[in-house]
């Protein structure tokens, strides 16, 4: 059962974030935009990358409006010495939600029960707490954080301009479609 359109659910996490520790629930996610990108494991080799492209992309994601997090099933002292100890992480200025309960996990349907760890995947979330969109990838593809941009605008545009849709390749300056029994066989 898809997760898009439904709202998150509760939590209540410790988190890591520039150098402290943190509370991050599932409140800070509503009167804003989100994105929660899960990834399976501090200390490994798809991950850094990632998480180093998401921070690249993280001043445009905030000029949008856009709070981001990570979250994977490790601790926040984990995150804290991942942070200490890589080059790529130490760039992350947003924050590193601890999942080893794997609550959060479970409830956004990204836990390998058999490893588990968290699987690759990215969720935009409305400024009501309602996941718009989602993307769940393999261990071993990693994910390019550009992409959330034109998703995120499009998202955006939609809440904005009801009864409005956004078709494929959408762009910020493009032209949207009015929803209307008019389209109806004419696309």
């Amino acid at each position: 059962m898809s997760l898009v359109g439904k709202k998150i659910e509760e939590f209540s996490t410790d988190a890591y974030l520039g150098g402290k520790f943190i509370k991050v629930s599932d409140k800070n996610f509503y009167g804003k935009w989100s994105v929660l990108c899960f990834y399976p494991a501090d200390f490994s080799f798809v991950c850094p990358t990632e998480l180093e492209d998401l921070e690249e992309t993280y001043p445009t994601l905030k000029s949008l409006g856009v709070e981001v997090y990570s979250a994977s099933t490790d601790t926040h002292f984990v995150h804290a010495a991942w942070h200490e100890h890589s080059d790529a992480i130490s760039k992350i200025t947003y924050p590193m939600l601890a999942d080893p309960s794997q609550k959060i996990s479970r409830a956004f349907d990204v836990l390998d029960e058999e490893a588990g760890l968290a699987q690759r995947g990215t969720f935009i979330i409305d400024p009501d707490g309602v996941i718009q969109a989602l993307e769940i990838t393999a261990d071993g593809i990693g994910r390019d954080a550009s992409q959330l941009v034109d998703k995120i605008k499009a998202a955006q545009y939609v809440r904005n301009h009801p009864g409005e849709v956004c078709p494929a390749k959408w762009k910020e300056d493009g032209a949207s479609l009015h929803v209307g029994i008019d389209l109806v066989g004419k696309i």
